[in-house]
């Protein structure tokens, strides 16, 4: 069975260089859920482009889902060490 998303979302080459964007639209799910996790709201997503629907909202969701099953994401350490920076050398300069 094909994922729930597959119908509302496509990506063309000759589209958005190939990016998956709301089918019918020019709009890249990569702008959809970066602005979902920025929080900026279904309605003013809706309202901000026109041509979107709250089908490829939610398809969005669904495959960003299927990716986060698909991949290991490892998660970052949050308390650790910064890399050590090598200390500044003053004094002449050498001339060439």
């Amino acid at each position: 069975m094909p994922p729930t998303w597959i119908k509302h979302l496509v990506a063309k080459r000759d589209v958005m260089s190939g990016a998956l964007c709301a089918r019918g639209t020019r709009i890249p799910v990569a702008v959809i859920l970066d602005s979902l996790a920025e929080g900026t709201t279904e309605e003013e997503l809706l309202r901000s482009y026109p041509t979107l629907r709250p089908a490829h909202v939610r398809a969005a969701l669904a495959y960003a889902a299927d990716l986060a099953h698909e991949e290991q994401v490892i998660p970052l350490i949050a308390h650790a060490p910064q890399a050590r920076r090598e200390p500044t050398r003053r004094g002449r300069r050498r001339s060439a």
